[in-house]
């Protein structure tokens, strides 16, 4: 099971937009994690973040973890209209060298945000993927 407190930065200098590096702003959160497990493959809880928002966590291979999240409002459009973005946030324990470690208190992995196909008067779906890192607080 993975419980704690965690500060979760997102790199936004190295995002994605649709595949091409652009820029973002860097994002740093506060998560409360608390999970439990069913088998040693299987686990699941929730997330809380200090940005008002709490969301379901699961894992289902004994390796990655995922956080599934709605964003109200994401896409903002020039005629004023705004559409919700599906985040996806996928992580998992690493070493100080990058490499997958179970127990370790650092967190790799990305946040992948897709708004939905048509928003904007486009025919394909606008995609942010940005690099995510926790540092375990307590």
């Amino acid at each position: 099971a993975l419980n704690g407190t965690f500060r979760v930065t997102t790199i936004g200098d190295y995002a994605k937009t649709n595949d091409q590096y652009h820029g973002e702003a860097t994002v740093y959160q506060t998560w409360t994690i608390s999970s439990s497990c069913v088998t040693f493959q299987e686990c699941h809880g929730t997330v809380a973040s200090d940005q008002g928002w709490t969301a379901p966590l699961y894992m289902l291979d004994g390796t990655v973890w995922y956080v599934k999240r709605e964003v109200p409002d994401w896409e903002r459009c020039q005629d004023g209209t705004a559409f919700s973005g599906l985040q996806t946030s996928y992580f998992y324990p690493v070493n100080s060298y990058g490499e997958f470690t179970l127990g370790e208190p650092t967190l790799a992995g990305r946040e992948k945000t897709v708004g939905p196909s048509g928003a904007c008067g486009l025919n394909s779906p606008l995609t942010i993927t940005i690099p995510l890192r926790g540092d375990r607080l307590s």
